[in-house]
Formats: C-alpha cells, structure tokens, sequence
C-alpha cells in the first residue's frame, strides 16, 4: 500500500450545462446547481474528497465568468486554488495545466482528474476507490481508470473494457485492478445489452489517476506540446505568467485522444458509488419527490390524470398544477418557465441556442 500523503486532485468546473435551463445559465452552471439538496454539484465534489486529499492540495479549474461564483461556494480552499483557464480548449490542456501546477509543489505526486459536475452517493465507497487507484497507479507506472459498474444498457456512455485482473497488486479494501483491454465508444442499444451481459464492461466515468512521472513520460511520446507546457509551469517562478502566455496557444484536444487512445499501460478499477452523470433533466428525476403517477417534483404540484412529469420549481415559485398531461418536463425559474416533451431533453441545448443574451 502506498500513501495518500502525496496526493492531489483536480477538479474539472468549466461546463456550462445547458441541458439544465433555464436553472442553469452561464455564469450559473450545472456544477453550480442545488438540483439534489443544499449543496452545489461541486461542494458536493470536494466535501467527498475530505479525509482522503486536504484543501491545499485540490486544485480547481473554470473560466472567467464562472469563477467568482466558484469561489464562493468553496471558501475552504485557498482563493489560488481555484484558477480561470484564459481559453477553453478541451480536458487536455486542463489536465495539462494541473499537472504543472501539482509538478511544481511535488513531482512524484499522484494526481486525480475528475470532473464537477457528477453525482456520487457512497462518499465512503468513493474514497476508497481512489485511494485503491493512487495506489495502483503509484506501484504499477500506469495511468488508472475509474470505471463504473454498470446498472443498465445505457447507450449514452463510454465503455471501458477490462482484462485480466491484477492479482499480485494488493489494493485496500479487495479492491481488484483490471488491465484496460481498450475503450469503446457510445454504443447502440443493442451493443449496450451485449456490454451488459458480458459483465467485463464498465461505463467510463472520465475519472483518470496517475502519477506526475508517468503522465510526464506518456506525453512526451504521445503529446510533446503538453508535455513541454508542464516543464515550463514546473521550473518557472511565475506560473499565472506562463499561462497567460501559453496555455491559448495549445492544440484544442480532449484527454482521450491526447493520450488516453495512445498510452501504454492502462488500468481500470470497477466502482460501485451510486454514480450518476447527471445529463439532463431525466435524470434528476431519480432523486426527486414521486408520486403514484410517477410525477417526479420538486417545489408544491397538484396532479390529476397527469403522470410521469418532471416538474422542478426555484424556492418561492408558485403551485404547478397538472391535468391530464403526461411525459413533460416543467421549469420554473423566476424569469422563464420551461415546458418540454420528456423525451426531447437532449434537444434543449437546441433551445438554448435561440435564446435571447439576457436569458443565458
């Protein structure tokens, strides 16, 4: 077993969440949401982190817009730790920028990337699946994957597929790695049931842990770019001056293919955290109030002959009332009411797109 004391952990808050309108709006993102209870989805992200990383060794990164709001929600971190990206330009150069930034305060550190904007139950489970990962990653070399143990044949998500399990590396809690066998991509429903069925598949979480030393050594094979950008944060003594330089310039690229698709070892270790992505609106209706009709709500509803709605209200808003409606997604905000077909809720970022600047 190795220790957690050199541990650190990125936190990825850039997302703007538009499935969520009209809740969410650009300076109050999904990850900035109270759509479960009290807490934002990102308080809800580092509070699962304590006891297993302190608040000086998490970093997290947004934009511009959204990093007043951050802060605020987050006065347990140090105001520098939460850090505006000049430029969107995809995980890779994110994750490339905190790994410069953790190189620079320990080297040999062990670094978890993984974004705000998700949903776990089992804070417990979840820590010691990490704390497993740090491990594997620190004694094997390699970079590790955070997989989830799939519940159903979900074609909206990645797969990972696992291989032979790791028998001689001994992890915490019987916690097993997997050698990763390679990475599938959104399925057919079809194929999903085959994933399912096999049980040698896991829903990609996109929760990566590895070590500064082996995500240093795989990027400077597979992405010399990033890997010279990490250098340059490391060795200099002006960090926010290098990626105010830098960091625009880089290649706009998602972690997958920067390097996940190219490295040399990759291993998975299957978790079972009451995990949800949270992508839109059906699925926080899992969470909320449900009556006998199937009618999911939050805030006061009053339902006849209507049933499977989601209804979601600000604090404050008025009663919803429902007659002889079905299938709807209902929200109230206290400028712009959504009224939407349930089973078009990918397409309200189509919405979105229309909207005038004042409702974004």
């Amino acid at each position: 077993m190795t220790s957690n004391d050199n541990l650190y952990a990125l936190i990825l808050a850039g997302g703007s969440g538009t499935r969520f309108w009209p809740l969410s709006r650009n300076v109050r993102p999904k990850q900035l949401l109270n759509l479960f209870d009290d807490e934002t989805l990102i308080e809800k992200a580092v509070n699962r982190l304590e006891g297993l990383i302190p608040p000086e060794r998490i970093l997290v990164l947004t934009n511009a817009v959204q990093l007043e709001g951050i802060r605020k929600v987050l006065p347990q971190l140090p105001e520098e730790n939460v850090v505006a990206e000049p430029a969107r330009r995809d995980t890779a150069p994110a994750i490339a920028l905190a790994a410069g930034w953790i190189a620079a305060r320990d080297p040999e550190a062990v670094m978890i990337a993984l974004p705000a904007d998700q949903l776990v139950i089992k804070d417990a489970e979840f820590r010691s699946v990490l704390s497993a990962a740090a491990t594997a990653a620190s004694e094997e070399d390699a970079i590790v994957t955070l997989g989830i143990r799939p519940d159903w044949a979900c074609p909206s998500y990645g797969y990972i597929e696992r291989g032979e399990p790791l028998d001689d590396l001994e992890l915490n809690d019987g916690i097993v790695a997997h050698e990763v066998v390679r990475f599938r991509e959104k399925p057919t429903v079809e194929t999903a049931e085959e994933y399912l069925a096999a049980g040698t598949f896991s829903w990609n979480a996109g929760i990566f842990i590895w070590s500064i030393p082996t995500v240093l050594a795989e990027l400077e094979k597979h992405c010399p770019q990033l890997f010279d950008f990490i250098g340059e944060l490391r060795d200099s003594d002006d960090f926010d001056a290098v990626v105010a330089e830098k960091f625009e310039a880089l290649e706009k690229i998602s972690i997958d293919f920067a390097l996940m698709e190219n490295a040399g070892r990759i291993l998975n270790i299957e978790a079972d955290v009451g995990w949800d992505d949270v992508g839109g609106w059906p699925s926080v209706a899992k969470y909320l109030e449900q009556d006998d009709s199937g009618n999911s709500s939050r805030g006061p509803i009053l339902a006849i002959d209507s049933s499977n709605n989601i209804v979601f209200s600000e604090t404050g808003q008025p009663i919803v009332a429902l007659l002889g409606v079905r299938d709807l997604i209902i929200v109230q905000t206290s400028d712009a009411t959504l009224v939407a077909d349930r089973n078009d809720a990918d397409q309200i970022k189509k919405l979105v797109d229309a909207l005038p600047a004042s409702l974004l």
